[in-house]
């Protein structure tokens, strides 16, 4: 397949001039999606089902999906083996959930401490990152595309304050991905739970603290009744990426054309998403905390025992296999760079805004 790393600014126009007004073409493909969470979750349920909507338009009808929510065609966590057998032609989805399978999985979502949104996506595009993806799905028989990035999430929801190190021992939380282990190894007892069970086990004690993504979709399955401390940020998740992944049967059978679509779709997508989370995480932030939330931030000493664990767990996840190692090779050193940019910049941009804006 010819592979094309486009973005389009938005899909509105795309949508509009593939349909042209014409009458709906009889569908040449009919495709299954599935994905771990609601259709109807802000930012993750609705983008993907908007995805198959920008496919169908730019194909002219002759691809139709038929998108499939948590539970309703495979369970949440069984979305990679359904596109892998076939039960479904592509999922929507996060690569962390399926790192059980291939541990390197876990570079192409986030990692504790490392990418942002903006630097994920230009090691994916340009720094070798989607090749090396492309190479560690080979082995399932899977295509991946970048689906966009739910930016830097909140460190989560916790039903007591976190005052020291101390206060991780024992603490039961819901939590994915190497932030998990990382909290595991302080004392936590952590654990992977469907996106729709998080507020019911918060608030029948199930777990002490969750983590799910930020202000926008925090507050819209209701975390801010379940729990009364949000820390912010994530360390865990500062750019949490998204991927739409098809079966490499599926996508081979098309013709050139209509691989071209459902690439170019998924970029137009990301673009899509990550506008969404960026702008709605914004605009929920304040009235998330006039719900009566009470904002807490990392102490020092948790984030520095955060930071030693991270370094443990990036080392121990980078020596699991070669294939593992060929892609924390290739993120590390990029991080390294992003880092030494990204205060320089970014940061002192943020202390200057800041200023700026206090008048």
């Amino acid at each position: 397949m010819h592979r094309r790393h486009l973005l389009a600014a938005t899909t509105g126009g795309m949508v509009a001039a593939a349909a042209g007004g014409s009458a709906r073409a009889a569908a040449e493909v009919e495709w299954n999606m599935a994905m771990p969470w609601p259709k109807t979750t802000p930012g993750l349920g609705v983008n993907a089902t908007r995805y198959a909507e920008v496919v169908e338009a730019m194909s002219g009808g002759r691809i139709r999906i038929t998108v499939y929510g948590a539970g309703e065609l495979v369970p949440p966590f069984e979305v990679l083996d359904a596109v892998q057998q076939g039960t479904a032609d592509l999922g929507h989805g996060t690569p962390y959930y399926w790192a059980g399978k291939a541990p390197a999985l876990q570079y192409f979502t986030t990692t504790p401490f490392g990418l942002t949104s903006d630097e994920l996506a230009g090691w994916l595009y340009k720094g070798g990152g989607m090749e090396l993806w492309r190479e560690v799905y080979a082995d399932f028989g899977v295509v991946p595309f970048y689906a966009g990035n739910s930016r830097n999430q909140a460190g989560g929801w916790f039903t007591k304050e976190i005052n020291s190190v101390a206060d991780l021992d024992g603490l039961k939380m819901r939590i994915a991905g190497l932030g998990g282990e990382v909290l595991r190894r302080l004392g936590a007892n952590t654990v992977l739970i469907a996106p729709g069970e998080i507020a019911p086990s918060l608030m029948a004690g199930t777990v002490d603290a969750a983590e799910w993504v930020g202000p926008w979709t925090d507050r819209a399955f209701g975390l801010q009744e379940a729990a009364r401390y949000y820390y912010v940020p994530a360390f865990h998740e500062p750019g949490a990426g998204l991927e739409i992944i098809v079966n490499q049967a599926s996508l081979e059978a098309l013709p050139a054309d209509l691989q071209a679509i459902v690439e170019t779709a998924a970029a137009a997508i990301a673009t899509e998403t990550t506008a969404d989370f960026t702008y709605n995480n914004i605009v929920s932030y304040g009235p998330l905390l006039e719900d009566g939330v009470e904002l807490r931030y990392w102490p020092d000493d948790v984030v520095a025992a955060l930071g030693r664990t991270t370094r443990d767990v990036m080392a121990d996840l980078a020596a699991t296999n070669p294939v593992t190692a060929k892609v924390a090779e290739s993120l590390d050193a990029y991080l390294i760079q992003a880092n030494r940019y990204a205060q320089d910049f970014d940061e002192r941009f943020f202390r200057m805004r800041a200023q700026a804006l206090a008048g």
